[in-house]
């Protein structure tokens, strides 16, 4: 059957959805925390409630979903969909959506529904004539890959969206609104519901308790970025109460010396690896030991570097979080534990 496609009516289209899918990245994305923490003795502050987390509440991208919702249910077949991330497709899976192409990975596993599909390549360098072979109607990534994904994507007749994985409650807002353009809102509320019952759980954990000051490291073998708290590793820090040294800044991650890293004087350090995890806590570990620097920060003097496990700290929020939260418990908040170095 052709497909019959008309370009320049999809192009406006995605005008359309791009729009409101950043709009859902630049607006959604609320914190956990009730305000800035002031000081070391600050306390971690009430946090907000589940449906003030999830709540989509711009117009415009409100509207955008309801467009592709009626787009999807007009197809005469089911959409062909390409997973780009394995977060994505693991999302993907958990909707009961099937998919015509997904992402590959050598440091995550993929669902075993997709294991004969196409691969389309890695997330960050997906292949183009192979994506564009496999003829998607939609193409879902994560955000934080938008700047480079994007001119790729206008290069093709096809519609896509950038899903918020920023952070735990962007995802589920990301969710909810595939439930509503894929016709899966059962399961999309399914797993929201997962959602609010740990969050429910979780949420007054530590509240009261001093706020740990935190410094997020994100490693490459070779290189570190300080991770704040628009990224995935600092959202989940700061829904365990953690304030990030580097606060303030609507980047994900920012280039700081050392020198300037002392005068934050963290409680905490944690470092993450953005890829090649066995290859950065190596480097981690070397630099620690040779750059003397390191030896005047109180929270080395005191133990308190940890490495992040890679399957749980990533660059995109997954359903891992629950393990990633516990993970941070005793490191934020020591009960006689002994830090990782």
């Amino acid at each position: 059957m052709s497909r019959n496609r008309s370009v320049k009516s999809k192009r406006r289209f995605l005008s359309l959805g791009l729009a409101a899918w950043t709009l859902c990245v630049l607006l959604g994305g609320c914190g956990v925390m009730k305000g800035q923490k002031e000081d070391s003795s600050a306390s971690v502050q009430e946090v907000d409630s589940v449906e003030t987390l999830l709540a989509i509440d711009d117009p415009e991208e409100k509207a955008a979903v309801e467009a592709a919702k009626a787009k999807v249910a007009a197809m005469e077949e089911e959409p062909r969909i390409i997973a780009t991330s394995p977060a994505t497709a693991d999302i993907c899976d958990r909707l009961d959506l099937d998919l015509a192409g997904v992402c590959s990975s050598t440091t995550s596993s993929l669902p075993e529904r997709y294991e004969d599909l196409t691969q389309v390549g890695t997330a960050m360098s997906p292949d183009m004539e192979i994506i564009s072979s496999l003829d998607p109607d939609w193409i879902l990534s994560p955000v934080t890959l938008q700047s480079d994904l994007q001119p790729k994507y206008e290069a093709i007749d096809t519609d896509w969206a950038f899903l918020n994985l920023r952070s735990v409650p962007g995802m589920y807002r990301s969710i909810q609104e595939l439930g509503e353009i894929f016709q899966r809102k059962e399961e999309a509320q399914a797993l929201v519901d997962e959602f609010t019952e740990f969050y429910n759980d979780y949420k007054d954990q530590n509240e009261g308790k001093e706020a740990p000051k935190v410094m997020i490291l994100m490693g490459l073998p070779g290189s570190y970025i300080i991770a704040t708290e628009n990224s995935y590793v600092g959202s989940l820090v700061e829904l365990a109460g953690g304030e990030n040294v580097y606060a303030g800044t609507d980047q994900e991650f920012l280039t700081v010396n050392t020198e300037d890293m002392k005068t934050k004087e963290p409680d905490v350090i944690l470092r993450a690896a953005h890829a090649l995890p066995d290859q950065v806590v190596e480097m981690f570990k070397e630099d620690f030991e040779t750059n003397d620097i390191w030896q005047h920060f109180q929270a080395v003097e005191e133990g308190r570097v940890y490495d992040l496990t890679y399957e749980y700290f990533g660059m995109s929020a997954n359903f891992n979080y629950p393990q990633a939260l516990e993970e941070l418990q005793p490191m934020l908040y020591p009960e006689n534990q002994e830090a990782v170095q």
